[in-house]
């Protein structure tokens, strides 16, 4: 059976190796930097993001990593899901469908303007899981992103 809890400071280790088999699945295994001390202190010490854990016989399986935004347009705060990933072994059991109705709830329960997330186009599963779940493409929208020596740039530093 499946349970989804929140991530405590003993589940980071976890956390990480999820990043990791995540971002080697969107083939960019080598672009994770951050380690342990990293997403402890963004969890909980700064806060500045939150993760549930998705667990299977004591064993973590999945999780996603979330935090708020806000909108002008609803004038209120949004909940922004960065990152979903559930273990190859755990698809298809119904896990992402528990991850994505826990976050619904937790931004239903703080009173959300919106749930969004982003998903790569070549990802059709996800994309098509998505679509049945009910979210709705926003693809007139393209992220844009400034990082690493361009944004020291713009930073003028």
């Amino acid at each position: 059976m499946t349970s989804i809890r929140p991530a405590e400071p003993g589940d980071v280790p976890a956390i990480l190796a999820l990043v990791k088999e995540l971002a080697a699945f969107e083939r960019e295994p080598h672009a994770v930097v951050a380690d342990t001390a990293m997403l402890h202190h963004a969890l909980f010490e700064e806060r500045s993001a939150e993760a549930v854990i998705a667990e299977a016989e004591g064993r973590p399986i999945g999780f996603a990593l979330f935090f708020h935004n806000f909108s002008t347009w609803t004038g209120k705060k949004g909940l922004y899901l960065e990152d979903l990933y559930v273990t190859p072994e755990a698809r298809g059991g119904g896990v992402g469908t528990a991850l994505l109705r826990h976050l619904a709830a937790i931004a239903v329960e703080r009173d959300c303007g919106r749930f969004e997330w982003s998903v790569l186009d070549w990802n059709q599963p996800a994309i098509d899981f998505y679509r049945k779940m009910g979210a709705a493409g926003m693809d007139e929208w393209r992220v844009q992103r400034v990082s690493g020596q361009a944004l020291r740039d713009l930073a003028g530093t």
